[in-house]
């Protein structure tokens, strides 16, 4: 092996992404030094907040950097090593980015067991989107038994966990997903107690009839309407944690009539970003682990084959093509 392949921000797109704002590029293979180690990655993660990285406005980070490797988790083996704490064969989580190979000092790069967790879980359940689900749940949510929690894109890898993790807690757990089929999964499979198709036409008749208790805490995922929807049946002193805004994503406006209710209902609603809480890690990734390591945390995972895969991949999961963690295989 003397060359890999990587995937730059080549454009940034002025609507909906689209192809021609990646290119794929070919490089020699880097030649390590003291400190550093060279990683094979076998799995990047595609994730919405990708999107908002790839456009210059200010937001929480930096903008994405054009003509530069496209931000992304990985989840890799190390194929050569000059740095003390990594040894060749190792399995590695880091932010990596959209390339085949990469070289890395070891910042914020981990190493995990995959003796009974695979590698790709890292990116999802026992990852970025499975703490993301676990710090809003516990930190901002805090749901007791018996209430009513809704999750919306509830068949994803954030929305997903969430569902059963409150599940876990004795809540009854009402998601919302895009198709039958995406519904079946999440009351079959999850287990949650009801799922709301917000294609069928009838999201707030549908929601009010899968609430009658009303809600007492909401997971965020999507933004507008379908967070309008649940804004209506919340109770007095819900609490509602804001992990994504993907309807607008696009610039779309995402109008909310029912934001009176903030003021009505006592609600507490709170904005998250799971990156700047690493103190909290360490406790959420074990009992993640802990989860999948034993089965009483199930996922399901979209694997696009192939580094050149991963733009339209990406553009799938904007669309809500994907079902479950959207990863692409490298390797």
């Amino acid at each position: 092996m003397t060359t890999y392949q990587r995937i730059v921000l080549a454009s940034r797109p002025t609507a909906e992404v689209q192809p021609d704002n990646f290119r794929l590029e070919t490089q020699d293979l880097p030649v390590i030094k003291d400190g550093q180690l060279l990683v094979r990655n076998q799995f990047l993660s595609l994730d919405p907040y990708m999107r908002g990285r790839m456009s210059a406005n200010k937001s929480y980070a930096a903008p994405q950097a054009l003509n530069e490797t496209m931000i992304g988790g990985t989840v890799g083996v190390v194929l050569e090593s000059k740095h003390p704490k990594f040894a060749v064969g190792d399995t590695v989580v880091g932010t990596l980015g959209w390339t085949e190979v990469a070289v890395s000092d070891g910042t914020m790069l981990r190493k995990v067991d995959t003796t009974h967790i695979p590698a790709s879980a890292y990116l999802g359940a026992v990852g970025m989107p499975g703490m993301t689900a676990w710090y809003g749940l516990n930190q901002i949510m805090a749901p007791k038994a018996g209430e009513t929690v809704v999750v919306s894109a509830a068949s994803g890898a954030v929305g997903s966990v969430v569902g059963q993790l409150a599940k876990l807690k004795g809540c009854r757990v009402v998601g919302t997903a895009g198709g039958a089929d995406k519904c079946a999964y999440v009351v079959n499979e999850l287990g949650f107690d009801a799922c709301v198709d917000y294609k069928a036409g009838n999201l707030e008749a549908d929601l009010a009839a899968a609430t009658p208790d009303g809600i007492d805490a909401i997971f965020e995922n999507v933004g507008g309407a379908i967070f309008d929807a649940a804004l209506a049946r919340t109770n007095a002193f819900g609490r509602v944690a804001v992990c994504g805004w993907i309807a607008g994503y696009n610039g779309e406006p995402t109008p909310l009539d029912n934001a009176r209710l903030i003021l009505t209902n006592r609600l507490t609603v709170r904005g998250f970003i799971v990156s700047e809480q690493p103190e909290f890690w360490p406790q959420g990734l074990a009992e993640l682990g802990t989860l999948v390591a034993t089965g009483k945390l199930t996922f399901r995972e979209s694997v696009a084959e192939g580094l050149a895969s991963a733009p339209e991949a990406f553009i799938g999961l904007l669309k809500g093509r994907n079902f479950g963690k959207q990863l692409v295989k490298l390797s």
